[in-house]
């Protein structure tokens, strides 16, 4: 299956991303960008959305970007640095800026924004299985 069509096929099997909202904004081989808008049942104790939120929005551009090489790509490692609070009805992107293959695992870097803003970080490592996308 051509790379760039896996993501589509992803999230289209991901109700977890779908409830979330997340839309895919572009994507290419080793690139995709994802967005979303936190709802009122986002948010924490502290009005707040709550920080796994950003951490899914990330994880699913994280996800989306490894698989585009055409194998099935499973996460083993993964962090993420929140630097700005975010808000109900806040639009936030998530896109990997850094995206390395190895033979069998790759290492992404994704940034959370705001707009222009930056308000998290997040790291990935995926393990490259042998097993191919089919359509």
């Amino acid at each position: 299956m051509e790379g760039t069509l896996i993501p589509y096929k992803m999230l289209s099997q991901d109700a977890y991303s779908r409830w979330l909202g997340i839309e895919i904004l572009s994507c290419e081989i080793g690139r995709v960008k994802v967005g979303m808008t936190i709802r009122k049942e986002m948010l924490n104790s502290m009005d707040k959305a709550h920080g796994g939120i950003s951490y899914s929005l990330a994880d699913t551009a994280f996800g989306f970007t490894a698989n585009t090489h055409g194998r099935y790509a499973v996460s083993i490692d993964t962090s993420i640095n929140h630097i700005e609070a975010l808000n109900q009805d806040d639009y936030i992107t998530a896109e990997a800026t850094l995206d390395v293959q190895k033979t069998k695992v790759g290492f992404n870097f994704v940034e959370v924004k705001r707009g222009d803003e930056l308000v998290a970080l997040f790291k990935g490592v995926v393990y490259r299985t042998n097993k191919n996308w089919e359509k």
